[in-house]
């Protein structure tokens, strides 16, 4: 199971990544995080401290061959996930695809050409929940580098242009491989909020899957530096997160497999 998920700029996509992640891990699955945000934070909201993931270098770009099927990896899967992953709590493993070292140094192709490769091999894991946690751009799209995910889900907040980032996001994501679209609603204050994002979605024609309440403890989290799963594990927002992963990932089988 591979889930992308995506929206406009401050939606909600990191928080819910690592939270989502945690949960999976400790109802058995294992679990693969990818930072593939070119600003990477999502070790943060996993816990992991900048000192430890710094130590795990970016997959490099030599990693990559090009066929006409797409960017595939020329090393086995177990051998970059051991060399590039760094373990966070609950036993989630935390890859990050990369990031610019300097000014005017170009796009950073490569980094989502290994991403893309990297989705591909990921099928050898078919016991493995891969979680890729994305830029605010619609770029991951435009350039296929999520399209060897089996579901993109698109974090959306009550207000126009969220949701019309995730209007177009969809679009971008229909003309790909990518099995299924769905729309969580996220920050939703009031029910009015939560029946505004159900409307927009019916009228578009989105799959509204999930709805995420408002909560300052996501806030009172960030300011302390805690993942919000350690900060308030028993809050609403964490309960609405489960359910979503519920709905949206099958039961682990009764043995626990390992991900390598």
């Amino acid at each position: 199971m591979k889930l992308a998920v995506a929206g406009k700029g401050g939606a909600g996509k990191t928080t819910f990544s690592a939270t989502a992640s945690r949960l999976l891990a400790r109802a058995g699955h294992p679990v693969l995080a990818i930072d593939a945000d070119t600003n990477p934070n999502l070790h943060a909201a996993l816990g992991i401290s900048t000192e430890a993931v710094a130590r795990i270098p970016f997959p490099p770009t030599s990693l990559v061959s090009r066929s006409f099927d797409g960017p595939a990896l020329n090393e086995p899967i177990d051998d970059v996930l051991e060399r590039h992953t760094v373990t966070a709590s609950d036993g989630v493993r935390l890859l990050r695809m990369g990031m610019p070292e300097h000014a005017d140094e170009g796009c950073l192709c490569s980094a989502h050409a290994v991403v893309s490769a990297l989705l591909g091999d990921l099928d050898q894991k078919v016991d493995t929940v891969t979680m890729l946690d994305m830029e605010a751009s619609p770029e991951h799209l435009s350039r296929g580098t999520a399209r060897e995910a089996n579901t993109l889900l698109l974090v959306a907040e009550p207000y126009f242009r969220s949701l019309e980032a995730a209007k177009l996001q969809a679009k971008l994501a229909s003309e790909t491989a990518i099995g299924r679209v769905a729309v969580l609603a996220n920050k939703c204050r009031s029910d009015a909020d939560f029946e505004g994002i159900a409307e927009f979605c019916a009228n578009h024609d989105l799959n509204l899957v999930g709805k995420v309440p408002w909560g300052d403890e996501v806030l009172d989290a960030d300011a302390a530096a805690t993942p919000l799963l350690d900060f308030a594990p028993g809050s609403p927002v964490v309960e609405a997160i489960q359910a979503v992963c519920t709905a949206l990932v099958p039961r682990p089988p009764a043995t626990k497999p390992s991900i390598r």
